[in-house]
């Protein structure tokens, strides 16, 4: 691993002993942390003990844990992970991932190409063997040998079996490569499988979204970053902090919906008193994720805010989910709403966080 640690590439960069302790809450905030995993669990080091604050245990560990190398891949994809990873408005978490931490390899990212590059690549696999991060974005086909998506010559699924074999964990943020994504629609003639389909002997993180929200793929990287362990999954191997709860459960709209207020068309009245959009295909009681919290553009909206039903684009087959503008059965009988309150209360800190975090860059810009 890279000698210099977390906190000494922040010190490099310029970022005071106070701002280092204000990042420290920021991001336990953004993180949906709200105490101390056990230490057992967290990776960190034993002598912190219990009686800290997730602020300081956060600290201490940018303190003491080396930079995390990350090797980013692309297959059967359209880079709009990347892009909203690179236009994010929690730059906090961004200027961690792309900038404190060793991005080793990215494909679009990166300013060298064809044999330099590929060369960085493999001597950075070699280099930090059981150490790096490997993040996967797009799906990977596997019919007629893998022959519709190659990279120099190479198969998709080669080039993934051959970085996640000395990967500590793996990333697979958007859709495209947690399930498959639009690849795989019906007929899916390329036989597109997502990532933790084809690797099962290494960990899987699934960041799924059409792109994933980016605070989502760089809390979890600094999650690994930080604690060296991953956050708590749900049964699709997506980390709880961000997916924990649906896109109604913190919907704005939601109030219209238990008040029996929907809108039936595109420009009723309903729709211009900004009514739930259940009945006009929204799959937000279904759908699991963050939008309703940290939404987009510093936090300006997300496509429920906007007027447009969520299409579910953070669940398996979203795309031949039925129809996007067909109304969805309720389940509000889900047995995990008696678990809510807990849910949404990490929800609303991670919210937050995202909030403080631009507040923070403002600030900072402003030189206050």
């Amino acid at each position: 691993m890279p000698e210099e640690t977390i906190a000494e590439g922040l010190k490099k960069s310029g970022v005071s002993r106070r701002d280092f302790l204000k990042l420290s809450g920021l991001l336990a905030a953004a993180m949906g942390l709200t105490n101390v995993p056990p230490v057992s669990a967290s990776g960190l080091p034993p002598r912190l003990g219990r009686g800290y604050s997730v602020n300081r245990v956060i600290a201490k560990a940018l303190e003491t844990r080396p930079r995390l190398p990350v090797i980013w891949l692309e297959f059967q994809d359209c880079a709009g992970c990347s892009e909203a990873i690179t236009r994010s408005n929690s730059p906090t978490l961004v200027n961690l991932v792309l900038n404190t931490l060793t991005i080793e390899y990215h494909e679009t990212l990166s300013a060298a190409a064809g044999f330099q590059v590929e060369q960085a690549k493999q001597d950075a696999m070699q280099r930090y063997a059981g150490q790096y991060i490997l993040v996967v974005e797009g799906s990977i086909p596997v019919a007629d040998d893998g022959v519709y998506c190659t990279v120099g010559g190479r198969t998709a699924l080669d080039l993934l079996q051959e970085a996640a074999a000395g990967a500590a964990a793996i990333i697979a943020t958007g859709n495209c490569a947690s399930f498959g994504g639009l690849p795989k629609a019906k007929p899916n003639p390329t036989d597109a499988k997502g990532v933790w389909e084809l690797i099962t002997d290494k960990p899987v993180v699934n960041i799924p979204g059409c792109p994933a929200i980016p605070e989502a793929t760089t809390g979890t990287i600094a999650h690994f970053a930080i604690f060296g362990t991953l956050p708590e999954l749900d049964g699709l191997h997506r980390p709880m902090p961000f997916y924990g709860v649906t896109v109604h459960d913190r919907c704005l709209r939601r109030p219209f919906y238990e008040a029996g207020k929907f809108a039936l068309s595109f420009d009723d009245e309903g729709a211009k008193k900004g009514y739930c959009l259940y009945k006009l295909g929204c799959k937000g009681p279904t759908t699991y994720n963050a939008c309703a919290s940290i939404r987009w553009d510093t936090g300006l909206s997300f496509p429920v805010q906007s007027g447009h039903p969520c299409l579910g684009c953070s669940q398996p087959d979203f795309w031949d989910g039925g129809g996007f503008y067909q109304g969805q059965s309720a389940p509000l009988d889900r047995p995990e709403l008696a678990a809510i309150g807990a849910a949404a209360a990490a929800g609303a800190a991670l919210g937050v966080g995202a909030t403080l975090v631009n507040q923070a860059k403002k600030k900072a810009k402003g030189g206050e």
